[in-house]
């Protein structure tokens, strides 16, 4: 159950707002505020509203109970998906990450194998080769990554990877925003 008065409270302090000056920005008074934020009266919807946006905030979000944010993923939250006549497999790290900026996502390339043509697009790409080395497609150029290094690039152009090596490759690639 929610604690409004306490709720209140902890966004007019959030705010540095003093009960005073809470009071004055909804044309209340001092005295309600404080029984407010003690849960000794309750307010009118209307009431609630003015005070709410006097706050920055409105009903819908004063209510709305935050999830905490998942921070760390285990091997059970990913998600792989194998695209076998390419020769690769795609292993997104951070599950739903399409709702976020960036989206972390882990290939592992066969011998031959090689990622699908992506068209140009807003953002930028980053890869990390951890295993074996890959050819990196971006419009006619390609570049030769190795274990260890590293890419960063704005995909104005048609890009993939391709793993023209005798053994697979493995690597981090991360695209903002989402693209896989």
């Amino acid at each position: 159950m929610v604690n409004i008065g306490e709720k209140i409270k902890r966004y007019r302090q959030k705010l540095g707002l003093t009960q005073e000056e809470l009071a004055a920005r909804t044309e209340l008074s001092k005295g309600f505020i404080s029984q407010l934020e003690r849960d000794l009266t309750s307010p009118s919807i209307a009431t609630l509203t003015d005070i709410l946006e006097a706050l920055g905030t409105n009903l819908s979000e004063f209510f709305t109970e935050a999830r905490p944010e998942k921070i760390v993923f285990t091997s059970e939250d990913m998600f792989e998906k194998e695209e076998t006549e390419a020769g690769y497999v795609v292993r997104w790290l951070v599950p739903n990450a399409q709702k976020n900026c960036l989206e972390p996502i882990m290939i592992t390339l066969e011998p031959g194998g090689s990622t699908y043509e992506e068209n140009p697009h807003e953002g930028e790409e980053f890869g990390f080769v951890l295993h074996g080395s890959v050819v990196l497609h971006i419009g006619e150029e390609k570049y030769r990554v190795r274990k260890g290094d590293s890419f960063c690039f704005k995909p104005a152009s048609v890009h993939w990877i391709q793993n023209t090596g005798k053994t697979g490759a493995r690597l981090i690639w991360v695209a903002t925003p989402p693209s896989f």
